[in-house]
């Protein structure tokens, strides 16, 4: 059990404290990019807050689920607790629409799409249930003309190509002062020609890459490098820079899951804070700078909006320690680290009256 804060009374007599206890059932809906982790701080947390877990993973990972879970519940049965504590099921938008309207589940926490998680949080209310909802990111690394560009490179190649551009915290606009912006690109792309990289998940995901390459070409994009399938076999495409569009164009603002770098120039610091804000999602962000008066205004209210703010290091590979997640339609969930344990929990606020006396608060007389 997990204690709460002993509060000052004002009655005489009386302690004032806080519960938590556990919220039941936990529902873990997760998709297909990380189909173990995402999952297992979840899990996690579930049990260390004595809730018990049903998990659907995304239904192109299924054997992933199976395995896991069988290993889960050896290590429960070992211990003299039963398997089901962390039981699975599969299928596909039908089993998470049924646990999404289901009573019986106290939480859900749910990872995928803005747009599936907008679905999902509807019928979660519409039961006026629980809902945890860590959904897309279209995040952006800002880069200073102090930044040191030693830094940049690596941290922007490996947030915009890793998982092949597949993680919610991949950086999808890379946004550089005019005076770094030409060497920055030229680096980059360098860097591009001999990073290695896996493919994407399905033949879909090459369709909107595809497509995403083209609508950029037609709203004022240059492709810098990539902008083709590779032919060969698997879902492999060439991760891709383009320059030259507008900060606020249609595809800049559109979350693609695949590996396409959005590169825009800016003047100024308000400039570059805003330009970071404006998209609908607000997961994570990065500035690059040695400037130690724009870092603590980038932490503070008028600089990022998003839930992960980092200095000097990519928009991906968060640690666990603290929490993960992200703002507006991110969905405002989150999990693993810091007090992000509180969602698996409810809260009860306690007064015992141990006195013989039976006064009222805010000094009311009933007489």
């Amino acid at each position: 059990m997990i204690g709460g804060p002993i509060l000052p009374s004002e009655r005489p007599g009386h302690a004032l404290l806080e519960q938590w206890n556990p919220v039941g059932l936990v529902g873990i809906i997760t998709a297909f990019n990380f189909p173990v982790a995402v999952y297992g701080w979840n899990n996690a947390l579930a049990l260390i807050c004595g809730n018990v877990c049903l998990w659907k993973g995304a239904p192109s990972t299924p054997l992933t689920s199976v395995a896991v879970t069988k290993i889960v519940a050896e290590v429960l049965e070992n211990n003299k607790l039963p398997g089901a504590i962390c039981s699975m099921t599969c299928g596909g938008a039908d089993v998470g629409t049924a646990m999404a309207k289901d009573e019986r589940v106290n939480l859900l926490s749910f990872t995928g799409s803005t747009n599936v998680g907008k679905m999902v949080s509807m019928m979660v209310q519409e039961r006026f249930g629980r809902q945890l909802l860590e959904l897309g990111g279209n995040n952006a690394i800002i880069v200073f003309e102090d930044a040191d560009l030693s830094l940049v490179v690596p941290s922007a190649v490996f947030a915009a190509v890793g998982t092949a551009g597949q993680r919610c915290t991949t950086t999808r606009r890379l946004i550089l002062h005019e005076s770094v912006h030409d060497t920055v690109v030229e680096r980059i792309t360098k860097a591009y020609a001999s990073t290695l990289y896996g493919p994407l998940h399905t033949k879909q995901a090459v369709e909107q890459y595809l497509t995403a390459v083209a609508k950029a070409k037609e709203q004022g994009g240059t492709v810098v490098c990539g902008g083709k399938v590779i032919d060969r076999p698997g879902n492999y495409v060439e991760p891709t820079i383009i320059t030259g569009l507008a900060h606020d164009a249609p595809i800049v603002h559109t979350e693609t899951f695949v590996p396409i770098l959005y590169v825009l120039k800016f003047k100024g610091e308000e400039e570059a804070f805003a330009w970071n804000n404006e998209v609908k999602q607000g997961l994570s962000s990065s500035i690059f700078t040695k400037d130690m008066g724009r870092v603590f205004r980038w932490l503070g209210p008028k600089g990022s909006d998003c839930g992960i703010v980092n200095v000097n290091i990519p928009t991906s590979g968060a640690e666990i320690g603290g929490a993960f997640g992200g703002e507006k339609h991110t969905g405002g969930g989150r999990e693993s680290g810091s007090d992000s344990w509180k969602q698996y929990m409810r809260r009860s606020t306690c007064t015992i009256n141990y006195s013989k006396e039976l006064p009222l608060a805010q000094g009311i007389k009933f007489e």
